[in-house]
């Protein structure tokens, strides 16, 4: 597996557990799989020694550290998947641009985008082997240290979503300053998640041959669009990554599920989910039924717990997870929250959850 320093991808450990992939196809499962996104995180004690001191983007340039991270929750949970720890805005930094982690503030830019003219200090060409390789290592180690538990799931976040934290400095609640560039540099707009596109794109295919399973695109700020902005800003985007990630796997044999995760994107459920991708991510506001019915079973679904469920105590979690369960049907489906965690949970109510959707799901299953 190593050559000195150099992690490779190959002789990687057969996969045991594949309920995850085959839900992301629409194939039968044993019980419908279950992950939950932030599933590394700091609701975990164990998470928060090992990060304790350390500054966040340094983490995520350690593969070590990366791989650890990623694993902790399996130590623990029976989930069907696990997510790479990474940061969506890896991207920025890799086309030039400042991010730090601010205690008790989150991801800032110290020097944002203001004007178009200011897309002429980002990189032209990204060279994503050399920029984001402690990513592509990762990946290695970690499916190699996994050993075929489950499957290893690669991400990046959206080219409007990564537009919106580059101009406004950080995370917002209305994110006028992004908005007000779709507004008033309608072409520099384009401009700059064209540019987001050919890097995510690249950088999507480097997880792939670094041993990633299936791939997640976060839009995130999917909501603080309308309808006719996000079909203008996002989801053009959002097609041309999975079309040109799937077009360049296909040459070279290689199929690999991929999922768009809009959140409040409610208007774009059906243009989502005829957009190329496998599977479509909901958040908590959407009804499963409703779900099914507007996507029209032309791709799985993943979500959709209200992450404050967790919240509940655990004979309630279980209950809901069976409603949820009964509304999405077990076929092409895949049991995840509709957020990420949050730092507060109770990680035996995380367990909860995990074991209601194996334990419901196998009961729905056997009595179909």
């Amino acid at each position: 597996m190593e050559k000195g320093d150099l992690i490779l991808p190959e002789d990687f450990p057969a996969l045991k557990n594949d309920a995850f992939l085959c839900a992301c196809r629409g194939q039968e499962t044993p019980h419908v799989p279950v992950w939950c996104m932030r599933q590394a995180g700091r609701y975990l004690p164990e998470f928060r020694e090992s990060r304790a001191g350390k500054d966040f983007f340094e983490t995520c340039r350690s593969p070590e550290a990366c791989c650890e991270l990623t694993l902790q929750p399996l130590r623990r949970f029976p989930f069907d998947a696990a997510i790479i720890f990474s940061d969506i805005l890896v991207i920025p930094q890799a086309m030039g641009m400042d991010v730090q982690m601010v205690a008790g503030k989150g991801p800032t830019f110290p020097e944002p985008l203001k004007e178009p003219e200011d897309l002429l200090l980002l990189k032209p060409k990204v060279d994503v082997n050399k920029e984001l390789g402690y990513v592509f290592k990762a990946i290695t180690l970690t499916r190699h240290r996994i050993e075929g538990k489950v499957p290893l799931i690669g991400f990046t976040g959206a080219p409007w979503t990564l537009m919106s934290y580059m101009i406004e400095g950080g995370g917002s609640t209305t994110h006028s300053k992004a908005k007000r560039w779709l507004y008033r540099h309608p072409e520099a707009s384009h401009q700059l998640l064209r540019m987001l596109t050919d890097v995510i794109v690249d950088y999507l295919l480097g997880q792939v041959a670094a041993g990633a399973q299936a791939l997640q695109v976060f839009e995130s700020h999917a909501g603080c669009l309308g309808p006719v902005e996000f079909k203008e800003f996002s989801l053009p985007y959002l097609r041309d990554i999975a079309r040109k990630v799937k077009d360049q796997l296909k040459e070279s044999g290689q199929d690999v599920p991929m999922i768009v995760f809009a959140k409040d994107g409610h208007y774009g459920l059906e243009d989502l989910s005829q957009s190329h991708y496998d599977v479509v991510g909901l958040d908590w506001t959407i009804d499963p039924r409703s779900a099914r019915e507007r996507t029209g079973g032309k791709v799985s679904l993943q979500g959709n717990m209200d992450p404050c469920a967790l919240y509940a105590p655990k004979e309630r979690i279980s209950e809901i997870v069976k409603r949820m369960l009964e509304g999405f049907g077990t076929r092409g489906y895949i049991a995840n929250l509709g957020h990420g965690l949050y730092p507060d949970m109770d990680p035996e109510n995380v367990g909860a959850f995990v074991e209601a959707v194996h334990t419901h799901s196998r009961h729905l299953l056997n009595h179909k």
